[in-house]
């Protein structure tokens, strides 16, 4: 009988499923590299639709739409974004609440005087 329990093939084992948050993690960075990267495509889109349009400003809300889909979904962009507005305080007293709102949340809008 000994032999008959020596003779069995040893049993395998598999890795643990994934969880639901771990599934979840990676949609989620999937779906702000997509933001990302759109915002920078609208950007880059701004440009010849700017030189194409000069009598209506078309590029300008591309570009401002663009720079709020990566300011809210990459961090170095919001870091960027952050540093260029601390270098210069003029264009951030000059750009409207909601705007600045929607590229840093409610937690940044305090001016420096």
């Amino acid at each position: 009988m000994t032999s008959e329990k020596s003779s069995l093939p040893p049993q395998t084992t598999y890795a643990p499923p994934m969880t639901i948050n771990v599934k979840r993690q990676s949609v989620n960075v999937a779906a702000r590299l997509g933001l990302a990267l759109t915002g920078l495509g609208l950007i880059l889109l701004s440009v010849p639709v700017g030189f194409a349009t000069p009598a209506l400003p078309l590029g300008l809300p591309l570009a401002v739409v663009g720079a709020v889909l990566i300011g809210r979904n990459a961090v170095w962009a919001r870091q960027w974004l952050a540093n260029a507005l601390t270098r210069h305080p003029q264009i951030e007293k000059m750009a409207p609440n909601w705007l600045v709102t929607r590229v840093f949340g409610p937690e940044k809008r305090d001016f420096a005087d």
